[in-house]
């Protein structure tokens, strides 16, 4: 595999799992280092980092809420004392779950927006000045099929991940002039542990709806993603790209 990232440093939160895992380790495999933050999993994230030093690349794991400033604080400084100045960000930390219009509480709402919103925000401000400094950076932010289109059953989600992508447009005019590029990932149905707070006849039917007739896999995501941090994506900037099967055709 090409070295597009030699010696640069990552950093990739929701790393232990899904589409943050499968990132992390593509970057390690291109030649960056990488740190990753967990929520909950040091047994999974570990095993990450174990991966990544066996591609001969450093790494460390971090714990870390991202809805919680000062912890995003503490992940940041601990990647820059540990492996260096952030030069790629991608933010894959988030929680996602299902319910009624009816069952929508103000707690429930709050815990969305403040896990899937402001912890792009906080982990997106927390590189930032850096990247702008030193005149360099590159971040992925991961939104979802969800903001594009109603979900009825996903009030709280959607409107949080619509917000990424509202966050990625405006950081990336604003950052332009610093040679900082901000884009966003918005997947369609995956294959992650996330995907499974649906019942199998919604995935089924979902499925069903796709035109490939499938759902995605964490690699192909992952694909896209190092493409928006990489050169090859370089006159690109607060562009969100939809990896979704077809289901959702932007016009």
């Amino acid at each position: 595999m090409q070295q597009r990232f030699a010696n640069r440093v990552a950093l990739v939160t929701g790393g232990s799992r899904g589409i943050g895992r499968e990132t992390a380790l593509r970057l390690a495999a291109e030649g960056a280092d990488v740190a990753i933050s967990f929520a909950q999993r040091r047994e999974a994230a570990d095993e990450v980092v174990q991966e990544i030093r066996r591609l001969g690349r450093r790494a460390l794991a971090v714990p870390c809420n991202v809805a919680v400033a000062a912890e995003v604080q503490r992940l940041a400084a601990e990647t820059r004392r540990e492996l260096g100045p952030i030069e790629l960000l991608v933010h894959c930390g988030a929680i996602s779950n299902i319910c009624t219009h009816e069952e929508l509480t103000l707690a429930r709402w709050q815990e969305m927006i403040d896990v899937n919103l402001t912890g792009a925000y906080l982990t997106v401000f927390a590189v930032k000045d850096e990247m702008i400094a030193r005149r360099f950076g590159r971040i992925v932010t991961i939104s979802s099929i969800a903001a594009l289109r109603p979900r009825q059953m996903q009030i709280h989600y959607s409107a949080a991940k619509a917000g990424v992508i509202a966050l990625t447009r405006c950081c990336a005019e604003a950052f332009a002039p610093h040679n900082v590029r901000v884009n966003c990932v918005s997947p369609g149905l995956t294959e992650t542990e996330m995907a499974h707070v649906l019942a199998p006849e919604t995935m089924q039917r979902i499925t069903s709806e796709t035109p490939l007739g499938r759902i995605g896999q964490p690699p192909e995501i992952a694909a896209v993603i190092c493409f928006l941090l990489s050169e090859e994506a370089s006159f690109m900037t607060g562009q969100t790209v939809v990896v979704d099967g077809g289901r959702v055709m932007l016009p």
